[in-house]
């Protein structure tokens, strides 16, 4: 289904008379379409690491909201760009929500909760946070499982301090939910999907950038979210995918898919993945590639993670037999590989990728330290009609 579309901000008559910090006088109604919301971001103890991927993503790309800082106290004072990708942002990381006030321009439109725990669940501590988040009139973004929406507590602090809790993992009602159909297979686009051998490896951010790319190359791209953080991030369109029954999950995909050609008529479309086909402890790969009915997989995978992450038990599986896994499973081709560079040296990642090349006969890339270019040449190798619009667009 379409990303619910940004509210407009009830607290932001409210907020004019908190007295932490005076705030400029607000836009009307009118003109609060125009602007694009503020927000704070919770990430303690976990920026720039796995669980607090949803943080790490608004940072780096944030189309629904400008981020003014970053709560984690492990590394307060620090700038967000640098700790993520060593190129400084502006965005203050700070030690805690007096704190990112302090650098805000008045009291921000958002909290954002900014970590995806495997608990999915939140502590006695951060639900206090974020009943004082909306004391101070700001409004709540949950990308948790669990609704806070439907909390007696957070109920009546929603409309004690005049504000909105959006709960972004929140499906729509069972009977409104599409069963799969088969017409996706019908649409005249080419659809790729970004599948990985992990769960939190950069499928998100290597389907922004692809689709950014060639979106720059004038062929025209929409991307599809499948979790809650590309969902925030403003993704246009999107489905979290873990928190839909499993009878529905191909058909709630392949209806969004739908929707997202017939309201855009792109050349391609997007997908992005979740989990991996090999995991045992996630389906939604399967719903992807099933839902979606890739034309083409971009394989993501990080070479120096040696086991799953909050798996110790459990170790990667190669790029080799993830494709093999793929490929034996759903009617398409994995086109190239996608390399996490986490914990990799300049000439380790050099290596890596012309080693993968020679081994699978794909072209591998980092999309975040080499040319996004390259994930168009990739996309464009696979399917040469789209380099014949880049060409004639030109």
């Amino acid at each position: 289904m379409p990303v619910i579309p940004l509210p407009l901000l009830p607290g932001a008559a409210r907020r004019q008379n908190v007295s932490h910090k005076s705030s400029p006088e607000r836009a009307g109604p009118a003109d609060q379409t125009a602007r694009i919301a503020t927000a704070i971001v919770y990430c303690e103890g976990n920026f720039g690491a796995i669980d607090g991927k949803t943080a790490n993503g608004l940072v780096r790309n944030s189309e629904r909201y400008k981020i003014l800082s970053v709560i984690d106290s492990e590394k307060a004072g620090l700038d967000a760009g640098t700790v993520l990708d060593h190129v400084p942002n502006g965005i203050s990381i700070c030690r805690d929500l007096e704190a990112s006030l302090s650098v805000a321009d008045g009291i921000p439109d958002y909290f954002i909760f900014g970590m995806a725990p495997a608990s999915g669940m939140l502590s006695i501590r951060e639900r206090a946070l974020i009943i004082e988040a909306m004391n101070y009139g700001m409004n709540v973004v949950n990308g948790l499982h669990e609704f806070l929406s439907d909390d007696p507590v957070f109920k009546a602090a929603s409309l004690a301090n005049n504000v909105t809790i959006l709960d972004v993992r929140k499906p729509r009602d069972k009977k409104e939910m599409r069963t799969f159909t088969g017409r996706v297979l019908d649409l005249p686009c080419r659809r790729i999907a970004i599948l990985g051998t992990d769960c939190a490896i950069g499928k998100r951010t290597t389907a922004t950038i692809l689709t950014r790319v060639l979106n720059e190359h004038s062929v025209k791209t929409v991307m599809v979210a499948t979790g809650q953080t590309g969902m925030i991030q403003g993704a246009r369109y999107g489905i979290a995918l873990d928190a839909t029954p499993s009878q529905f999950c191909a058909g709630e995909l392949e209806s969004t898919v739908i929707e997202a050609y017939e309201n855009e008529h792109p050349d391609v479309i997007v997908v992005e993945g979740q989990g991996a086909l090999s995991h045992p402890a996630y389906s939604s790969s399967a719903f992807i590639l099933r839902g979606s009915c890739p034309h083409g997989v971009v394989l993501q995978h990080a070479p120096k993670r040696a086991l799953r992450c909050d798996f110790d038990n459990m170790k990667m599986p190669t790029p080799a037999d993830e494709i093999n896994l793929i490929q034996t499973f759903a009617d398409t081709l994995v086109i190239g590989v996608a390399i996490n560079h986490e914990d990799m040296t300049g000439n380790d990642l050099a290596n890596v990728i012309e080693r993968y090349e020679q081994e699978l006969g794909l072209t591998a890339t980092d999309p975040l330290s080499d040319s996004p270019q390259r994930l168009a040449d990739m996309v464009f190798a696979a399917f040469p009609e789209l380099l014949e619009i880049s060409k004639t667009a030109a």
